[in-house]
């Protein structure tokens, strides 16, 4: 098992850091589900035009920040200027791993030129234990995979997960048999387009090859409870109240709070 999967009980990952009044993707937020007890936060990362790269969810700043433009096209001094929400920093992940020394972070990597500065600042901060690179691009986790090697973890791509299911569908009548997957687990959603991914048999396909499926971005504690009884390892959820208090309900909630930020 790699190190980033090794907990106690079904992971759970505040997504973008959880909404508990602060904006998406903010040390704010961040703060806040640490404080709450979590040790896996999950975000997104950008590259600035000149290789800067930053936690953030969209290509553009217009959305969530009092500023507009492509990231891609802005360079650092400018992005740093926006505010999540109006008050908040956008946050550079190398300072992230920095304030977080006891937690664990899902990145999802946004677009190809994040995937340089992505590995490097993951090198830099000695924190190949407690990352996991996901997105929704095989060519950029093959990307990733190339330049880190076999110490980062990461989740299947898109194709690798349409394989899965496939596998799954197909129980007992393809044991061992195709392409090892890449990655350590399978972050996926419970429907894609309506078709429904994560079920029983998927669960078990994965085990049967070592891999873990969390899934995203769940809130409802009836579907909670549910993905629970299917066998699911981790589950990404917005209403990371709700989530903690589902898994403190079973029994298996792990309070994280040593994790604590080093930010003053």
């Amino acid at each position: 098992m790699h190190p980033f999967l090794d907990h106690p009980g079904p992971l759970a990952f505040a997504h973008r850091g959880g909404e508990l009044g602060h904006p998406e993707n903010s040390l704010a937020a961040f703060e806040a589900a640490v404080a709450l007890g979590y040790r896996y936060l999950e975000t997104d990362v950008h590259a600035t035009a000149d290789g800067v790269l930053v936690a953030f969810h969209d290509s553009r700043l217009d959305r969530v920040t009092d500023r507009r433009g492509a990231l891609a096209e802005l360079p650092w001094q400018e992005v740093r200027r926006a505010r999540i929400g109006g008050t908040e920093p956008v946050p550079l992940l190398e300072d992230l791993l920095g304030a977080f020394p006891g937690v664990r972070f899902n990145v999802d990597v946004k677009a190809a030129p994040a995937v340089g500065p992505l590995v490097e600042a993951i090198r830099r901060t000695d924190a190949w234990d407690r990352v996991c690179v996901g997105g929704f691009s095989d060519s950029r986790l093959a990307a990733v995979r190339a330049a880190a090697g076999p110490r980062l973890a990461t989740s299947l791509g898109p194709r690798e997960v349409a394989r899965l299911r496939l596998r799954s569908l197909a129980g007992p009548l393809l044991p061992g048999r195709g392409a090892p997957f890449a990655g350590v687990c399978a972050q996926v959603p419970e429907r894609h387009k309506g078709v429904r991914v994560v079920d029983r048999a998927f669960v078990r396909a994965a085990h049967r090859l070592g891999l873990q499926v969390h899934v995203w971005t769940v809130d409802d504690p009836t579907r909670i409870r549910a993905l629970l009884d299917l066998g699911v390892d981790g589950i990404m959820a917005d209403r990371i109240d709700v989530l903690r208090d589902v898994l403190g309900e079973r029994g298996c909630w792990t309070d994280g709070s040593t994790g604590s930020s080093t930010v003053k």
